[in-house]
């Protein structure tokens, strides 16, 4: 098996050795092994390993991993990120959740609300019916969503948290921006998107399922606005700088990946969310 779960035979090598020696282009092999069931990642990680050499389109190189995953040697507790350090403060293997330190400096908060604050509107959820989005009361905060490298800060941003998570810059979303204001909250929920909903197809075709999550916290509330994990007893304080990521490698609450944004008993909470698919994201 490979680390993507999906059996790689003698058959599939000899296929796309086949593939390779007639000259076919290696996108058109991924789109070929996609309607056969393959994720984009694990069908990359297969040419990969039969041909190591192969040319891969620029954007759509083969992540390690068939889900974003920080590099965490045993025991690691600070991780350089292209000269800025990131405390490593809490890890849990199921549901996989890693707490950052320090992945946002009080600068870089500051000035990610500012750039955000004049465009917040009532934040909305997906409609599992239709693909669209809608206001829902289970989500009481207002946001916004930046361009993928809309400013130099987004870019900066975007590209610690591509190093920092082994995941391309162009499959992640744009990060999403959230003010919740005394009483607000997000109802525990799943960020995947459930293959059951007759909505689900349109939003795949845009990079796929979700397949991890990272919330950095902009401020540091007075009391409450905590992240919570319901189905392991989890919570995260929120605390300016920092950043709970956690991955989910299928869209099943086998995951265990259940969580939400505890009400804001006093003051406010800002955090930033960067939600990451299987292949590029458009």
């Amino acid at each position: 098996m490979s680390v993507y779960a999906q059996q790689i035979t003698d058959d599939l090598r000899q296929w796309l050795r086949s593939q390779l020696d007639a000259g076919c282009r290696p996108d058109d092999i991924v789109a070929a092994m996609r309607t056969s069931g393959w994720s984009e990642p694990a069908a990359l990680y297969a040419l990969k390993e039969v041909q190591p050499g192969a040319q891969l389109p620029v954007d759509i190189q083969a992540p390690a991993t068939r889900v974003p995953e920080p590099a965490l040697a045993e025991g690691v507790n600070l991780i350089d990120v292209d000269g800025h350090p990131v405390r490593v403060l809490m890890t849990m293997k199921h549901p996989r959740v890693v707490l950052f330190g320090g992945l946002l400096t009080d600068e870089e908060c500051d000035a990610l609300i500012e750039e955000a604050r004049p465009r917040l509107a009532r934040s909305e959820t997906v409609v599992n019916a239709t693909g669209g989005s809608e206001v829902n009361s289970a989500r009481t905060s207002d946001g916004m969503f930046f361009l993928r490298g809309e400013s130099p800060l987004i870019q900066r941003i975007e590209n610690r948290i591509a190093t920092l998570l082994n995941w391309p810059v162009k499959w992640g979303e744009g990060l999403q921006v959230l003010h919740y204001r005394p009483g607000a909250e997000y109802k525990p929920h799943h960020d995947y998107f459930d293959p059951a909903h007759s909505g689900t197809d349109a939003v795949l075709r845009r990079g796929g399922q979700r397949v991890g999550t990272l919330v950095m916290y902009l401020n540091t509330p007075a009391r409450g606005g905590s992240t919570t994990f319901p189905d392991v007893a989890l919570e995260v304080a929120a605390f300016k700088g920092n950043a709970v990521f956690f991955s989910y490698d299928k869209p099943q609450i086998s995951t265990r990946t259940l969580h939400g944004g505890a009400p804001v008993v006093e003051g406010t909470k800002w955090v930033a969310t960067k939600w990451l698919r299987e292949r590029e994201f458009n």
